[in-house]
């Protein structure tokens, strides 16, 4: 099945031909980082206004990279939730309308099952696995046993992994988007001695929280009497991308191994950054377990990513109607009851 694929559920817009739910054709992102970058963060009115400008000439573009017309499209998916509401609105609106002008079924994809099914599009993981989906608004261990086919193990509490970086790098004055950076600083391993705490880590739960590491740095910056000189700025980036890391790869380990699975896979933007790949890498030689990333365009908010679980649901019959609404709180162990 040939398949155009539509992400907007923040400030990433994005299209996508894929073929029976495996084959990229093309794969295209319309960034908004520069848009957002002056507001330290992502102004909701801005990105759909932006997504508004840029659907339908990016999906253009994605047709023509994948040298396919419209009347070769099979079906339409497109990112129905979780996110920002106005945002997905634009994605949902443009794909109900396209799918009603061609005739071809529509179907809406949960934003996190998009990402956990990314690693598909590279490599076939066999299920169960666990996945880590690790974001800017995400930081969640679900059992996979399947597309459509999730339970939930752990979640934050709090903030999440990504936020609680771009949050940081803010105090540090680093910028937006945070992570990047921080991950960038932190890659010379000298914490200088400083050690934040590692929340939650040893409650007998998956459970996360980042707020108090968060704390932590504000803390700290607050007891130093003279201004941050590069070095430390880059000790403390250190620092603090250390406690976060030691605290999702352990936690996700002792979830796997609890399980009884062999496999993880780790997905979202967060799942880019080099202290947690290197980290997970480390643990995993030391058991029989086996880690999976995605490339680091498909860990970022894409639209491939939506074409495997698409397709799937497309083919087994299962589509949305033309009354789609967007939806900006959705659990993922709901989208099987479609």
């Amino acid at each position: 099945m040939l398949l155009l694929a539509l992400e907007s559920s923040c400030d990433e817009t994005a299209a996508a031909v894929v073929r029976d739910g495996q084959h990229v054709l093309s794969n295209l992102i319309a960034s908004q980082v520069d848009l957002h970058a002056v507001y330290g963060g992502v102004v909701p009115e801005l990105a759909s206004r932006r997504h508004l400008e840029v659907i339908n000439p990016l999906v253009e573009e994605a047709l023509s990279t994948a040298g396919v017309k419209q009347s070769d499209l099979e079906g339409v998916v497109v990112t129905r939730g979780p996110g920002l509401v106005g945002a997905l609105l634009v994605g949902v609106s443009f794909a109900k309308a396209y799918a009603y002008a061609l005739n071809i079924p529509l179907i809406g994809v949960h934003h996190i099952e998009g990402h956990i099914q990314a690693i598909q599009l590279e490599e076939k993981v066999e299920y169960p696995f666990l996945a880590v989906a690790v974001s800017g608004g995400h930081t969640h261990l679900f059992r996979v046993d399947g597309i459509g086919r999730y339970r939930l193990l752990g979640r934050t509490v709090d903030d999440a992994a990504g936020e609680a970086f771009d949050k940081v790098a803010k105090m540090l004055g680093l910028g937006y988007p945070g992570g990047p950076i921080i991950d960038k600083l932190a890659s010379s391993g000298d914490d200088g001695g400083i050690v934040f705490p590692r929340p939650m880590l040893k409650k007998n739960n998956f459970n996360f929280s980042f707020s108090g590491v968060k704390t932590s740095v504000l803390n700290y910056l607050h007891r130093l009497e003279e201004p941050l000189d590069d070095a430390q700025i880059s000790q403390i980036s250190c620092a603090f991308q250390t406690a976060v890391v030691d605290v999702v790869t352990q936690k996700a380990i002792r979830a796997a191994e609890s399980e009884g699975l062999s496999r993880i896979v780790v997905a979202g933007g967060v799942a880019c950054n080099s202290g947690l790949r290197k980290r997970f890498a480390e643990l995993s030689a030391l058991s029989v377990l086996e880690v999976f990333f995605p490339s680091p365009l498909l860990c970022a908010d894409n639209a491939a990513m939506l074409a495997v679980a698409g397709d799937y649901y497309l083919s087994k019959g299962l589509s949305s109607s033309l009354d789609l609404n967007a939806v900006s709180n959705w659990p993922l162990e709901q989208v099987c009851c479609k």
